[in-house]
């Protein structure tokens, strides 16, 4: 059974940081691409980032955070990770890890001064 739990998020200032972690089981994680997808308040999921397997590590990124969120994995410890630099208000948002159509219960991201 594929299990994604996030972890990480709180209350930010605009401008700080956060790093958002996405613990994996029941699949072999470093052979999947895994993606980041956030939720705001009364709008829809919107695609975040997405990091490719291993073999090719490559990243992408919405442009809205492009230069400011960094997607990384660590595939010994099976995680996810999302580093959230120089935070806007409007990336307050449930974060969501991705693997396939399995996702985790999220981990609320709230950026306010």
């Amino acid at each position: 059974e594929v299990q994604l739990v996030e972890s990480g998020g709180g209350l930010v200032q605009p401008g700080g940081s956060l790093r958002l972690s996405c613990a994996a089981s029941g699949f072999t994680f470093g052979t999947v691409d895994m993606t980041w997808v956030r939720q705001a308040p009364g709008k829809d999921l919107e695609w975040v980032s997405l990091l490719t397997t291993s073999s090719t590590g490559s990243t992408r990124y919405t442009n809205s955070v492009k230069g400011r969120f960094t997607i990384s994995r660590d595939n010994n410890k099976n995680t996810l990770y999302l580093q959230l630099d120089n935070t806007k208000t409007e990336d307050t948002a449930m974060y969501y890890c991705f693997q396939g159509q399995n996702r985790g219960q999220g981990t609320q991201v709230t950026v306010s001064s």
